[in-house]
């Protein structure tokens, strides 16, 4: 239970990461972050703990207490977004193509997934977000040094740089609670965003 997640926001309700709820508690505990609840009412470590946890499974044992869990917390000096790169890997190609060959659809164990050049380097391709896909041995071997078209085949869908979320390291993997919803969502990110004008 303490190694699952909590979504991290920074003090303009952004997310910028998920860490464990072990760190999670470590930060409420310094005085570093605030928890959320559902009513979108922020509390210090202490005022959390005071929280009743009574029947509910979100929850972990001390000594002397049941403390729930936090499911979002909000740091309280941290402003910045972090930054926008996602790293050019096998572990991040995969996560983006969701371990699924790109070329007939199905989706694969990582073990038995490949990368393919779209173009192939035998030809100019770079190796590069827009021109490497996740693929399976099979088509990949049916593709050959061809391009796609010149062995009849298809990508789903075009190859791009994926834009960073604080989900990208879990890739197809990643856990979601509802707590989260109201952060994840852009609509409901917006509400939270939108700069208020004085009246």
């Amino acid at each position: 239970m303490l190694d699952s997640s909590v979504l991290v926001l920074n003090r303009l309700y952004q997310p910028i990461h998920v860490t464990s709820v072990r760190r999670a508690f470590a930060l409420l505990y310094q005085g570093l972050a605030r928890a959320i609840d559902r009513e979108y009412r922020l509390f210090d470590f202490e005022s959390w703990a005071a929280l009743s946890a009574e029947a509910h499974p979100d929850s972990v044992h001390t000594v002397d207490r049941t403390i729930r869990i936090p499911r979002v917390i909000v740091l309280i000096a941290c402003e910045h977004l972090p930054r926008a790169r996602i790293r050019f890997s096998r572990f991040n190609i995969y996560a983006r193509d969701q371990n699924r060959c790109q070329y007939c659809g199905k989706q694969f164990g990582r073990s038995e997934l490949n990368l393919d050049h779209v173009v192939p380097r035998s030809r100019g391709g770079t190796t590069t977000w827009e021109n490497v896909v996740c693929s399976c041995v099979a088509c990949n071997l049916r593709k050959g040094g061809r391009t796609p078209e010149e062995a009849g085949m298809r990508l789903l869908q075009k190859p791009v740089r994926p834009q960073w979320s604080p989900f990208h390291r879990f890739g197809s993997r990643r856990p979601a609670y509802r707590e989260w919803g109201p952060f994840l969502d852009l609509a409901d990110a917006s509400y939270w965003n939108t700069e208020l004008l004085e009246e």
